[in-house]
């Protein structure tokens, strides 16, 4: 027996990499390999995280061209199962200190129960997690519960039966739970493993307190963790089993292809022309790419725009930058993101520029 760990990353820092790796290094059990997915880090730590596990002899690294998209675990997670062929497919965490005997005890409640299994965690403090030592040392903050449904050891062939995570679960929340719900709508077992803390998790913060109301060029979609739990409710009421009938990821080649596209339209902030291009554009582009950027209207800041604002005759009225970001946003996530596609919001927060390959 064996199991694939699976590593799900993005721009995280190399000491949190270390330290989860490391834990893997001194393993009882040496049945496992690791799959470390990063999905889309930029350039620069790509490399650089790239050499450090290169170090590991149990570790395969894979770079998707997911830089200007937003995170998608879901994604990630299933790419690595379309490349398992072991027993066993275990959603691990770079967050996550293993201790020693992990795998071994893992595997055999597995066997035994014959059902997946997902575990109890101890959380770290924020000053507990900076330091490097052995397992049994370091303090526990607190623990987690049945609802932390995250850590779970599958039988990859249950995984793989019901068509893996959701895709439509982008940025932060449920696919992990969603998967549950939809394994056991399909009949298969799932444990909470509870007897002994096995797994240490390094703290860190939150994407909801990372969440703004302004637009940011880190990529965020207001409520985004409302209309994820609306997802998985569905699939508690529909009794979902199965999902993901639709290939969905961007290779090398159509990414260079989108980054490199010259032929970009412009479309203003005025909300009639954004709702064009959101409800008749988009939908009715048929084969190529359309690539388009998204600005403020010069007129907008002009004297004359005020004058005629303030005598109350007809002016234009406007979306938000950030307005336009969580409208479009939602449309991909929601519609286009089985299309090759990047995203940008600019530097200087004054411009989104959007490219989409049908």
């Amino acid at each position: 027996m064996k199991v694939t760990i699976v590593f799900a990353f993005r721009d995280r820092e190399v000491s949190r990499v270390l330290r989860s790796l490391d834990s893997l290094k001194t393993q009882s059990n040496k049945n496992f390999d690791v799959l470390f997915v990063d999905y889309g880090s930029k350039p620069v730590l790509a490399i650089e995280i790239s050499s450090v596990v290169s170090q590991y002899d149990f570790v395969q690294y894979s770079y998707l061209y997911t830089q200007y998209q937003p995170w998608n675990k879901s994604k990630a997670l299933n790419y690595a199962l379309n490349q398992t062929i072991t027993d066993f497919f275990f959603v691990a965490d770079i967050d996550m200190i293993f201790r020693a005997d992990f795998i071994e005890i893992a595997l055999q409640q597995s066997v035994n129960l014959h059902k997946n299994i997902y575990f109890k965690v101890g959380y770290l403090s924020k000053e507990e997690s900076t330091s490097t030592k052995e397992f049994e040392k370091y303090v526990i903050q607190s623990e987690s519960n049945h609802e932390a449904t995250g850590l779970t050891l599958f039988y990859t062939s249950n995984l793989k039966n019901i068509g893996g995570f959701d895709n439509f679960f982008h940025f932060w929340g449920s696919e992990d739970t969603e998967v549950h719900v939809r394994l056991r709508n399909a009949g298969f077992d799932i444990y909470f493993y509870d007897e002994q803390i096995l797994l240490l998790h390094q703290w860190h913060s939150s994407y909801m307190r990372s969440e703004r109301k302004t637009l940011k060029t880190d990529l965020q979609l207001r409520d985004v963790i409302k209309l994820n739990f609306n997802h998985l409710n569905n699939a508690i009421s529909t009794k979902k089993k199965v999902v993901n009938q639709v290939k969905s990821e961007i290779n090398k080649n159509d990414f260079l292809e989108l980054i490199d596209d010259k032929n970009i339209a412009s479309v203003l902030n005025i909300k009639h022309d954004f709702t064009y291009f959101l409800f008749v554009v988009l939908p009715n582009f048929e084969k190529g790419i359309l690539k388009v950027n998204f600005t403020k209207d010069p007129f907008s800041k002009t004297l004359k725009f005020y004058i005629k604002r303030l005598l109350r005759k007809k002016v234009p009225e406007y979306y938000s930058l950030k307005e336009i970001n969580d409208q479009l946003l939602l449309h991909i996530v929601s519609f286009y993101h089985h299309f090759p596609y990047i995203y940008q919001v600019s530097n200087d927060l004054k411009s989104i520029t959007f490219a989409i390959k049908k």
